[in-house]
């Protein structure tokens, strides 16, 4: 027996019976993830192991780093191949980090490899992969089958052309491909390099020149027309949190016009601005029925040595230890006011605040829709095995596990489908145990796993699938 086995992470027999009955049966629906648009429509075949596995994945760079590989086998000019044996020389010293898990059950999946992967390994390894990516089963569309992906939610910003999801339209795909309205280059008023060219590219989108507050929030109405014309239902934010009160409409355009003429917003500028658009961005979700999405608390780029070096997301960011509630709970109360409160789910990363959060969504569910405003699941850091229980078990003392959406993978890899069976081993596993200790009936506790593995976020997402 392999260390990835039937029963893997199963301790009970009702932990065996709730993973294989009811949650491994059901399809993925996949509705945050990173993945390129581009490689779904081009059905892409992947060169080596390296492309489809350690490419941009800065949670294996992490590792690596802290296993004092030097950076340029990390991100630098080593060759794919000795890039790969970089990582598998640090695969044993990943004991206890869900990197070991998620490395084992990937070959499992993808490449039916049994054994553990170490430098003496290494090579068998990338030599099955070689032969298994050369097959049309492992490129981009045969992983959607293989997995059973129903449908995916992409994440795209508001000035993309969207012309890749007009093309999975008109060709197909295995699932349903759909984009995410995500306008976080919105709120990039503090830097004027990067805010005036997105700007333009927005106007382009858009067709529409932007010369001044009302341009740029027309602009933005746009293109979320655009968006839900090619099937987009959901809207998502990276904030590190929730800004608090907004400024005033003429404070705000002083703020945009200012940053057109190149000039920085400072910090609380920048906050003020933020909060000024999130309202804006909410009311347009409610209008169409949307789903926005949260995610809180993270602290991007500490090291400004490699920021400056890398640019963002290559590992470097942590967790925030920033108050999430006050402000988020005014910005919630004040749309519920207006009755321009959208279905909405709210993902946090600091597991110090998962309670405060998870009792906060509990006092904006207005009986009009099952669990109207979510708790979602464990997020970056927290997508592990204790983390995923820290959420479930949160939001079933403060909510209803059963009406839960379930997980994501937030991933910018085709690599990641098993961290949905990753995440239904350990839910059917933590039901088990309580099965088994008589404090939850069974023959309720199935059909429960197999909504939230599927069931709930098809229904509650109001995707076409």
């Amino acid at each position: 027996m392999g260390f990835i086995h039937d029963d893997f992470l199963l301790h009970s027999p009702a932990a065996r019976r709730l993973y294989h009955e009811f949650a491994a049966p059901e399809p993925i629906l996949d509705f945050h993830c990173h993945l390129p648009p581009e490689d779904i429509a081009e059905n892409r075949r992947f060169e080596n192991l390296y492309d489809i596995w350690l490419a941009g994945d800065h949670y294996k760079w992490r590792a690596m780093r802290a296993n004092g590989v030097e950076e340029r086998y990390i991100t630098g000019d080593a060759t794919p191949y000795e890039k790969f044996l970089a990582w598998a020389r640090t695969v044993p010293a990943t004991l206890r980090n869900p990197l070991f898990h998620w490395t084992h059950l990937e070959l499992k999946r993808y490449f039916d490899f049994d054994d553990l992967l170490t430098e003496a390994t290494a090579p068998a390894v990338w030599q099955r992969a070689a032969e298994v990516l050369a097959d049309e089963d492992l490129r981009v569309h045969g992983i959607l089958r293989r997995f059973r992906v129903c449908a995916l939610c992409t994440t795209d910003d508001p000035a993309s052309d969207l012309r890749h999801h007009r093309r999975i339209a008109a060709e197909g795909a295995p699932a349903r491909v759909f984009p995410t309205f995500r306008p976080d280059n919105a709120f990039q008023v503090h830097r004027p390099a990067v805010f005036r060219p997105w700007i333009e590219r927005l106007g382009a989108a858009a067709n529409k020149h932007i010369g001044n507050m009302i341009d740029f929030l027309e602009a933005l109405r746009g293109r979320h027309d655009e968006f839900h014309a090619a099937g987009c239902r959901l809207s998502d934010h990276g904030l590190d949190r929730c800004p608090g009160r907004p400024p005033t409409g003429s404070d705000a355009a002083m703020i945009f016009n200012r940053a057109l003429e190149g000039h920085a917003a400072s910090p609380e500028e920048q906050r003020k601005f933020t909060a000024f658009l999130l309202p804006f961005f909410a009311r347009l979700d409610a209008e169409r029925g949307w789903t926005k999405q949260l995610h809180l608390g993270a602290r991007r780029n500490n090291n400004t040595r490699m920021l400056a070096r890398l640019g963002p997301d290559t590992g470097y960011d942590a967790i925030g230890g920033w108050n999430q509630v006050d402000a988020l709970a005014e910005f919630l109360d004040s749309l519920d006011r207006e009755n321009a409160l959208p279905r909405m789910i709210l993902y946090n990363l600091n597991p110090a605040d998962s309670y405060a959060i998870s009792t906060l969504a509990g006092c904006f569910q207005d009986g009009s829709v099952r669990a109207k405003i979510q708790f979602g699941s464990g997020w970056w850091f927290l997508d592990q095995k204790e983390g995923i229980e820290w959420q479930l078990n949160a939001l079933s003392n403060t909510g209803l596990l059963s009406r839960f959406v379930g997980m994501l993978t937030d991933s910018r890899s085709f690599m990641s489908y098993p961290r949905h069976e990753y995440f239904r081993r350990v839910l059917s596993n933590l039901l088990g145990q309580e099965i088994e200790r008589d404090e939850i009936p069974e023959d309720l506790a199935g059909e429960l796993v197999r909504n939230v593995c599927f069931g709930n976020a098809r229904r509650w997402l109001g995707l076409p699938v």
